[in-house]
């Protein structure tokens, strides 16, 4: 059985007015993306931050695909944002 990594992003430039209600839309959009768990979307006031835990993306680039599309989805005025990874906790094996 694989161990699951606990991932945290962060999209920076979301405009402030959209923030809130996009961290709840990106969460309720990732139920529908099961192989994502216990994933949480929170407006940190200049930030959206995704936490997440999968088994499969230890170097993270479905984690950010995903995330960008659910902004893209949930966002409808455009911005230019940009998506980093704030830390990756990789489990002992």
């Amino acid at each position: 059985m694989s161990k699951k990594c606990r991932i945290i992003l962060a999209c920076k430039g979301v405009p402030a007015n959209a923030g809130a209600v996009a961290a709840r839309d990106i969460s309720e959009e990732f139920t529908h993306r099961p192989f994502h768990e216990n994933v949480t979307c929170v407006w940190g006031g200049s930030q959206l931050i995704l936490q997440a835990e999968n088994d499969f993306d230890s170097k993270v680039l479905a984690l950010v695909d995903e995330f960008s599309d659910a902004i893209s989805a949930c966002i409808k005025d455009g911005f230019d944002g940009d998506i980093g990874i704030l830390s990756i906790h990789e489990p002992n094996s």
